[in-house]
């Protein structure tokens, strides 16, 4: 079965929003489904879209399950953007969470650090 995933950040200011996310994401959007959506895709059949949708911002909450979590977060910190939490649940899966500025949630989970 063939299964594309596309999950949607609504949000009251598209032009701010889609300079916050290319900082997020590390790029601009691969493409726009029209003049107010902008498409990622972050892995293959898996993109988040962000949509000008006013009455339904700051809603979305969304984690990204990633191989090298502390890559990703040096990253996005030198990009300018600062997580807004982070967490370690008792299984050692680490959450690290930004929050754009309409309120709307990405997190980025790993795998418990290997111990030596």
């Amino acid at each position: 079965m063939a299964l594309d995933l596309f999950a949607g950040v609504f949000v009251r200011d598209f032009p701010a929003a889609l300079d916050w996310y290319e900082r997020l994401f590390g790029a601009p959007p691969g493409f726009f489904a029209h003049d107010t959506e902008a498409v990622w895709e972050l892995a293959e059949h898996r993109f988040v879209y962000v949509e000008l949708l006013p009455e339904r911002a700051g809603r979305a909450a969304h984690t990204l399950f990633v191989d090298d979590l502390e890559s990703i977060v040096a990253g996005i910190s030198s990009r300018g953007i600062e997580p807004a939490k982070r967490e370690t649940y008792g299984n050692g899966v680490r959450k690290i969470t930004y929050v754009d500025p309409e309120g709307n949630e990405i997190g980025y989970g790993g795998a418990p650090v290997e111990s030596e």
